[in-house]
């Protein structure tokens, strides 16, 4: 599925759900919901709005990837917003063991770093007791295998 026309996609998924499609059903071979979609496209209106029709925004890709993963790897401060505040897990991991604050750093976007960092120590009682633990969630399922997908988008690719 791809985002074109703003008010065409939103016509046409919204035909979709009243059909009684999923908004959690993943519509590509990478797993890929459309809120992965629209967080990985920076779009915050379409994210929010699948949000408010019960997308699950803790579902991974077959990367093990969450949206937050994606809107943190284009440096969509909005969509990050947009998912801490509907209470993404901040610390789940992907297949490679990383959150979504390791790879807005690794991609390039510190201020998105820095933003998931003070959300999680805001979220965190007592910092000494964190340093303890392993900072990750562990991916929850692994389906399939995965293979390289081409970055198909011309934004920076990690």
């Amino acid at each position: 599925m791809l985002l074109f026309d703003c008010n065409s996609e939103v016509e046409n998924l919204t035909h979709l759900l009243e059909a009684g499609a999923s908004v959690n059903a993943p519509p590509d071979p990478w797993e890929q919901s459309p809120v992965h979609l629209a967080a990985g496209g920076g779009r915050a209106w379409f994210l929010l709005w699948q949000l408010q029709t019960g997308a699950d925004l803790n579902q991974q890709d077959v990367f093990g990837e969450a949206p937050l993963h994606k809107a943190a790897k284009v440096g969509s401060l909005e969509c990050l917003s947009l998912l801490v505040a509907s209470d993404a897990q901040i610390d789940l991991c992907n297949k490679n063991g990383q959150t979504a604050e390791d790879l807005a750093w690794s991609c390039g976007f510190p201020e998105c770093a820095k933003f998931l960092t003070a959300i999680k120590r805001m979220q965190t009682k007592n910092p000494s007791e964190r340093s303890n633990r392993d900072h990750c969630v562990p991916v929850l399922r692994q389906k399939r295998s995965f293979g390289s997908a081409e970055n198909t988008s011309g934004k920076r690719k990690c």
